[in-house]
């Protein structure tokens, strides 16, 4: 249950993020929580292909889910293009 907590409250800070450094004002609570945590799988997936890897803790996975989701916003406009 500490698990669910914990991905909700790094894919909302994560989206947030994400959400400042794209130039949007945010897309909600809950799509922030959602992009975020996409972004977390993406942004996971993304550097193990490179061969890097997360030390772990609250910060690098927060840095990690936001790379991920700005990742997915950079995707998603060039798509509706």
């Amino acid at each position: 249950m500490f698990w669910l907590l914990w991905v909700i409250i790094v894919g909302l800070i994560a989206g947030w993020l994400a959400g400042k450094i794209m130039g949007t004002s945010g897309y909600g609570p809950v799509m922030d929580i959602l992009l975020g945590i996409a972004g977390a799988i993406v942004g996971g997936f993304l550097p193990r292909l490179l061969g890097l890897y997360s030390a772990g803790g609250l910060i690098s996975e927060i840095i990690v889910a936001t790379i991920g989701a700005v990742f997915l916003i950079w995707l998603s406009r060039k798509l509706k293009k």
